[in-house]
């Protein structure tokens, strides 16, 4: 027997048989983004396009073609039906918008009557928490307990209105004076950290019954009296921690706004009223020369002790 030498031939098996799939993922994961960013490309379009534009949007995926039509076929093309059109397409790399002077441009900002309208209606939800705020810290309050049916708050033309009155044994003043009662002066202290919780500005008015009040030299009245009571509620203010900017308007009325209309000597004719007003209501009052406070509300927001 021959001595033969056996070759033995050994296959090794590679490994990671799929390593030649390793880049489709990204290139799936490419055209996928792609298309997305398509897809909010054309949501974005329609949403911000106007009417006529959207229309237009429409009319082009219903007929793709540059060519004017009302066809809702799409037109033939070289492929048939369906297939690419035959008309010449722009490159340009946006949509064209109309430049007529009457077309509204897709970016055009906001009228200025729709943000006057938005910052109103905020305005206005501020002042309403506002006041949700006060009655709630008033109904809580034990300091305030006893002066709570003295708190009348309401919202008028103005924005918010806060009115301290007396009442017939609890006065806020001293008689004929502009000295405040402690009492009153701790109203106002609680007061002011609210008022400041707003950027906006404050008008502070003085009332009197209609009772006349003339000292011996017959030069101070009541619009003097209201004036000054007016003036010594925003001193106390300022006291207890409000903003001395926030006061666009300090005025006396004396009697000429009554609370009580059918009553005019009553005691709750006698207030002092703060309105934190709306910014229209404030540019008002520092540019008229005449500065007015609207009425007594019809049914007024009232706090019963206890």
């Amino acid at each position: 027997m021959s001595d033969l030498k056996q070759i033995i031939v050994v296959r090794k098996r590679r490994k990671g048989g799929h390593a030649h799939h390793g880049g489709v993922w990204k290139v799936a994961y490419a055209d996928f983004v792609t298309a997305m960013m398509a897809f909010f490309l054309v949501m974005w379009l329609v949403g911000a396009g106007t009417k006529q534009q959207r229309a237009a949007i429409s009319e082009y995926f219903k007929n793709p073609s540059m060519t004017q039509g009302q066809s809702t076929m799409a037109p033939s093309g070289k492929m048939g039906p369906g297939g690419a059109s035959t008309s010449m397409i722009k490159l340009g790399g946006a949509l064209e918008l109309p430049k007529g002077p009457g077309d509204q441009q897709a970016f055009a900002k906001p009228a200025e009557s729709e943000v006057e309208k938005l910052a109103k209606a905020q305005e206005k939800r501020r002042l309403e928490q506002l006041m949700k705020d006060l009655n709630e810290a008033i109904a809580k309050s034990q300091a305030m307990a006893p002066y709570k049916d003295q708190l009348l708050l309401d919202i008028t033309s103005e924005g918010l209105r806060i009115q301290i009155v007396d009442k017939q044994n609890r006065p806020m003043f001293d008689t004929g004076s502009g000295a405040l009662k402690s009492y009153t002066v701790q109203i106002l202290h609680e007061l002011a950290g609210f008022v400041n919780q707003v950027p906006n500005q404050i008008s502070i008015s003085g009332h009197t019954d209609s009772a006349p009040y003339i000292r011996a030299d017959s030069a101070y009245g009541n619009w003097e009296l209201s004036a000054d009571r007016a003036n010594a509620a925003r001193r106390t203010l300022i006291e207890g921690g409000m903003q001395p900017e926030k006061v666009a308007r300090v005025v006396g009325l004396a009697a000429s706004v009554p609370f009580d209309k059918a009553n005019p000597a009553a005691a709750i004719n006698r207030r002092i009223s703060i309105v934190v007003m709306t910014r229209e209501a404030a540019r008002a009052a520092l540019s008229a020369d005449v500065a007015t406070e609207p009425g007594p509300p019809t049914v007024p927001h009232l706090h019963s002790p206890g």
